[in-house]
């Protein structure tokens, strides 16, 4: 078994994951496991339009649709980006946007 990934959560993600609801919050720290370890998660998809590599972690429980939006490519982590209920069938402008400068900022920071 290989040693996990350490977790970096970007922003306010690690606040934004601890208002799901517990049984969200459960399911999303066992598919964010599974990542560490080099799996990937049960339900996911590219989130290209963010950067390169990013990812989305999908949930779903009785309170809705919860979603994780990561990037597992670097070496030394596993940045969490974003984590926030979906309102609507198509994911917000909003979300995706913030996605993306905080991959963006992330990018800079690990070319430094």
């Amino acid at each position: 078994m290989s040693v996990p990934k350490p977790i970096e959560f970007r922003g306010s993600a690690l606040d934004d994951l601890r208002a799901f609801p517990l049984a969200a919050r459960r399911e999303a720290g066992h598919q964010i496991d599974r990542v560490q370890h080099g799996q990937e998660p049960d339900d996911w998809k590219p989130m290209a339009t963010v950067g390169q590599g990013v990812k989305e972690i999908r949930i779903r429980d009785a309170a809705g649709a919860f979603r994780v939006i990561y990037v597992a490519k670097f070496a030394d982590a596993v940045y969490v980006l974003h984590c926030f209920k979906k309102k609507t069938e198509k994911t917000s402008k909003a979300d995706l946007d913030l996605a993306a400068k905080r991959y963006r900022d992330l990018v800079k920071e690990l070319a430094q």
